[in-house]
C-alpha cells in the first residue's frame, strides 16, 4: 500500500467504517476479502487441524464452491484493496489462477496474497506463474505476495508440520519463487511463522535462517484458537508475557533491518512493529485494544460460501450464506444476522491478534497510523 492509495482508496472508507461500527450508517463494501478457497491440506500441522476435515490430499470436498459461483460472488461484492486467499492449501485447487482471474475481473484488488505450505513445489510455482501472466496480460502492476510458512528450521519444522521431508520441498519452493522476482516485479516473496509452544525457544535460529535467505518480508503471528482451524481448547499458544518477550526480540530485529528493505516492504515492517505492540496488549489484556472493524472492514469467505466476520469468530458468528441468497453479498452483508454479529463485536465480546484483522483496525486508528508513519522514518 502506497501513500496514494492511502489516500484515494483507503482513508476515505475508514471514515464509513467507523459510521458504520456506531450504527449510523449501513456498513459498505469491505476493504480486504479473505478467501479460504479450500480446506484440504497436506500438512498435518500441530497447531490447525483443518487438515482433519478431508484427510486424504486428493479427496476433493463436494461442497467447494465452484468457479461459476465465486464469479457471482465477486461480481455482487464489488471492489475491495486487498483480496487474500488461503486454505487448506490453496494451491490444492487446479482453478486457482481463474479464481484470480475473477478477481481481477469483479473485485479489482490493489494487492494479491496467498500463503503456502509449499510442499507442492512444481504446483506451486507453476500457478504463481500462471496468475502473475493473468495480471500482466491485463497491463496491471500490483503486487502478488506469496507466503511459504516456515515454522522451524530442517527436521523441526517437519515435525510441526507433521509431513517428512516437507523442509526439502519447502526450500525448492522458496528457490523457486525467489527467481520469479526478477522476472515479475510486482512479485513478492514473503516468509511467514506461526509463533507456538512448539517453536518458541527456536524463533531466533528461524529468523536468521530467514535473513540468510535474503527475503524482504517475514512476519510472526501468533498460534491462535479458532472455528476455522479446529482447534479450540488445545494449548497451542504461548503465555502472554513469553509472548511479549519473543515479539521484543522480533521488533529489534526489523528495526535493525528495516534500511535495507524495499519501499513496499519498509511500509509493511513499519506497520508490523505497530502491530506486534498491539498483539502483545491483546493477549496480555484480554480484550480490545483498538476498536475492531470484523464484519465492516474485513469479511471472510469459506469454501461452502459461508460469510464470516472473521476466521477466529467463524462457524459460532457466521453472517450468513450466500448460497442461500442466490449468491447476493449484499442480502447477507446487510442482514439482520449480520447486524446481530457486528453488535457483538462491537460490544467487545471477542478479542483477539488476528493479524489480517488487526492491521486493518490499525488503519482505521489515527495514531496507530502515525506510529507507522514514525517507524518509516526514523528507522
Amino acid at each position: 500500500m502506497n501513500i496514494k492509495d492511502f489516500i484515494t482508496h483507503i482513508y476515505p472508507r475508514s471514515l464509513s467504517f467507523k459510521l458504520a461500527r456506531r450504527g449510523i450508517v449501513s456498513p459498505p463494501g469491505p476493504v480486504t476479502l479473505t478467501f479460504s478457497v479450500t480446506h484440504a491440506c497436506q500438512s498435518r500441522c500441530k497447531t490447525c487441524n483443518i487438515w482433519k476435515i478431508y484427510r486424504q490430499k486428493d479427496q476433493r470436498p463436494d461442497n467447494e464452491l465452484k468457479i461459476e459461483e465465486i464469479e457471482k460472488i465477486f461480481r455482487s461484492v464489488g471492489p475491495v484493496y486487498f483480496f487474500n486467499m488461503t486454505g487448506g492449501e490453496p494451491f490444492l485447487r487446479n482453478d486457482l489462477p481463474e479464481i484470480v482471474e475473477a478477481a481481477l475481473d469483479h473485485l479489482h484488488p490493489r494487492i494479491i496474497h496467498a500463503p503456502t505450505n509449499g510442499i507442492d513445489t512444481d504446483r506451486v510455482i507453476s500457478a504463481t506463474r500462471e496468475i502473475l501472466n493473468r495480471v500482466r496480460k491485463r497491463g496491471l502492476n500490483i503486487p502478488v505476495t506469496i507466503k511459504p510458512s516456515i515454522d522451524g528450521v530442517g527436521r523441526k519444522h517437519d515435525e510441526i508440520r507433521g509431513v517428512p521431508g516437507n523442509w526439502e520441498k519447502l526450500m525448492a519452493t522458496i528457490a523457486g519463487l525467489k527467481e520469479m522476482e526478477t522476472e515479475y516485479p510486482n512479485f513478492h516473496l514473503e516468509l511467514g511463522t506461526v509463533v507456538s509452544n512448539f517453536n518458541k525457544d527456536d524463533l531466533e535460529d528461524i529468523e536468521d535462517f530467514v535473513h540468510s535467505l535474503n527475503v524482504q518480508s517475514y512476519r510472526n503471528e501468533i498460534a491462535q484458537q479458532g472455528e476455522e482451524f479446529q482447534n479450540i481448547g488445545e494449548p497451542i499458544t504461548p503465555a502472554a508475557q513469553e509472548y511479549a518477550r519473543l515479539v521484543r526480540g522480533f521488533a529489534a530485529k526489523i528495526r535493525k533491518t528495516m534500511r535495507t528493505k524495499k519501499s513496499l516492504a519498509r511500509m509493511t515492517e513499519s506497520l508490523r512493529l505497530v502491530y506486534y505492540d498491539l498483539a502483545v496488549r491483546i493477549v496480555q489484556e484480554k480484550r480490545q485494544i483498538l476498536p475492531c472493524f470484523a464484519g465492516i472492514s474485513n469479511v471472510h469467505l469459506t469454501p461452502g460460501g459461508e460469510l464470516w466476520p472473521c476466521s477466529v469468530l467463524g462457524h459460532a458468528k457466521p453472517l450468513g450464506n450466500l448460497r442461500e441468497t442466490n449468491y447476493n453479498f449484499r442480502a447477507v452483508w446487510h442482514s439482520e444476522q449480520a447486524s446481530r454479529v457486528r453488535r457483538s463485536i462491537r460490544n467487545m465480546e471477542c478479542a483477539c491478534p488476528l493479524a489480517n484483522q488487526a492491521y486493518s483496525n490499525m488503519i482505521c486508528h489515527t495514531p496507530s497510523l502515525i506510529k507507522a508513519a514514525w517507524n518509516m522514518m526514523r528507522y
